[in-house]
């Protein structure tokens, strides 16, 4: 098992992973918001590639967070598991995406900080974050890209649960995954750092290479 020092040493070596990607004028790598970001960013500055921000909230729920009847993406996406969906009645269904919405919103508005809506019309939508344990999230990202328009959608991370992965698979036109460990941990113990990522920082990322 790799640990990885922190984020950016994990996306240097899953930039490494990518390199098939160099010289495509239609990818974009989009960083999970937030702890993806700063593996995108690195990413994104190895391949040449231009970085953005996807932000995709979970609709989870409200007894089980992680248990995903949906989800919110920009631009009014909402995707929704009709199957789970339909354990809830309307006005739960209301609540939980009234909250999540309100979050999207403030974030969106936050990182956008006046650039243009993300459009991925045509684009091979790179999809970034720390790990996967999961995966509902980075699924959720999946439907949201498509949505956007994205010819193609990329998952790549640096350590996930096999689990996660397959599922991903399943959903994705590829998976990057640099490691997957046979007893999958949390996410957090394949880093020495994975402090909290703040706004700012994801801020200071998009700046950066814009």
């Amino acid at each position: 098992m790799t640990t990885y020092r922190d984020r950016a040493e994990a996306g240097r070596m899953l930039a490494d992973r990518l390199t098939a990607l160099v010289g495509d004028r239609d990818a974009i790598v989009l960083g999970l918001v937030r702890g993806g970001v700063p593996v995108a960013e690195v990413v994104a500055e190895r391949l040449g590639t231009p970085l953005d921000v996807l932000v995709v909230r979970k609709l989870g729920m409200p007894w089980a967070p992680e248990v995903a009847f949906g989800a919110l993406g920009p631009g009014g996406v909402q995707v929704l598991n009709d199957a789970v969906a339909a354990r809830l009645d309307a006005p739960a269904i209301a609540e939980v995406r009234r909250r999540e919405q309100a979050e999207l919103d403030r974030r969106e508005k936050l990182y956008r900080a006046g650039r243009p809506p993300l459009d991925l019309s045509g684009r091979t939508a790179v999809i970034v974050d720390d790990g996967l344990a999961t995966g509902a999230t980075a699924r959720a990202a999946v439907q949201v890209a498509r949505q956007l328009g994205a010819r193609r959608v990329v998952v790549a991370v640096p350590v996930g649960a096999q689990e996660a992965y397959e599922m991903l698979a399943a959903e994705a036109d590829q998976v990057v995954c640099a490691q997957r460990p046979p007893e999958f941990l949390s996410v957090s113990t394949y880093y020495d750092d994975f402090h909290e990522v703040s706004d700012a920082e994801v801020a200071d990322a998009l700046t950066a290479t814009a």
